[in-house]
């Protein structure tokens, strides 16, 4: 019956896009258009901000064409957030070129100053107990006014960027189930999610970007994901980072189809590559991201050439 259910949305959804007409966004109508036929390759580029397109550059010296999907990141470290501009100015290459912008954001804690490392105590990882979290949602707070001011300076960046036409895949928060990170592991209305909304609301409503394309993601290490949702009208593409031993499994793939509520849905972040095979068998993937340097330590160079040459994959020709 669940399987029937998930089918049933897709289906659901392909009418609903037919009668509705297209979004606001190119990038959406692009994602909505190639739902269940194509996939579009993505590649993340992490440290250093500096060579903001290394990977990318990678992929393409290896296969000859470029990922459909470019991935920057607003980064914590000192050096990389000196070379925040030089990861603005490559997406706006990118854009230029035709690819998809996504960019996310490892936070440093409001608890902490910035920048900041990645380890606990003052880093990425820093935890938070239920009163911090609470004053961080309360405004007015000093941890609150300090959550707002980093909103600010990332406004700046990413309103540059809509003056200059790009649409940016904003994916904040990422992996919210799992308590790796500051921000996640907490479900519920008031959890994680409730930090997705202040952020959207702020940055859509106050900061005026519009050109925001809101990408709510988990992480395959548990399964639920409605825990987290932030509601339907706070993101628009939902995606899963594919790093567990549950792996590109069905189960994954039907519950993605059924959360998603027939929006767009992808692959967040993967080491080991999906298959054509795979993508056959699950067509409703839009996109997948491979993570920086471990696509090169997960799969072989015949693998990354096989994929990257099939025509269920969107690349972008030199």
């Amino acid at each position: 019956m669940k399987n029937c259910y998930a089918i049933f949305l897709g289906l659901i959804s392909i009418v609903s896009i037919e009668l509705s007409g297209q979004t606001e966004f190119k990038t959406l109508n692009y994602l909505y258009g190639i739902s269940g036929a194509r996939t579009a390759a993505g590649q993340h580029n992490r440290e250093p901000n500096a060579e903001p397109s290394m990977w990318t550059d990678s992929i393409r010296a290896l296969t000859g064409v470029y990922p459909r999907l470019w991935s920057g990141d607003f980064l914590f470290q000192e050096e990389n957030i000196k070379n925040r501009w030089s990861m603005i100015l490559e997406a706006e290459r990118q854009w230029e070129k035709g690819a998809i912008v996504n960019i996310m954001w490892h936070a440093c804690s409001p608890l902490v100053q910035e920048p900041c490392s990645w380890g606990e105590g003052n880093g990425v990882l820093n935890p938070m107990n239920d009163e911090e979290w609470q004053s961080l949602l309360t405004y007015g707070t000093p941890v609150n006014q300090a959550f707002y001011k980093r909103l600010d300076e990332l406004a700046v960046y990413l309103a540059y960027l809509k003056t200059k036409g790009v649409e940016v895949m904003f994916r904040p928060f990422h992996e919210m189930n799992q308590g790796l990170f500051w921000w996640g592991g907490r479900p519920g209305e008031n959890g994680t999610a409730a930090l997705f909304r202040l952020t959207h609301n702020y940055l859509t409503k106050e900061k005026g970007l519009d050109n925001l394309i809101w990408v709510w993601n988990v992480q395959d290490l548990s399964f639920d994901w409605e825990a987290y949702n932030p509601g339907a009208e706070y993101w628009d593409v939902m995606s899963l980072d594919v790093y567990d031993e549950a792996g590109f499994t069905q189960r994954n793939y039907e519950l993605m189809l059924e959360v998603s509520g027939g929006k767009p849905f992808g692959i967040g972040e993967c080491a080991k590559l999906p298959t054509e095979d795979l993508l056959t068998e699950q067509p409703r993937w839009v996109f997948f991201m491979a993570w920086a340097e471990l696509v090169f330590e997960h799969n072989t160079k015949s693998e990354i050439k096989s994929l990257y040459s099939s025509p269920r994959v969107e690349v972008i020709a030199p």
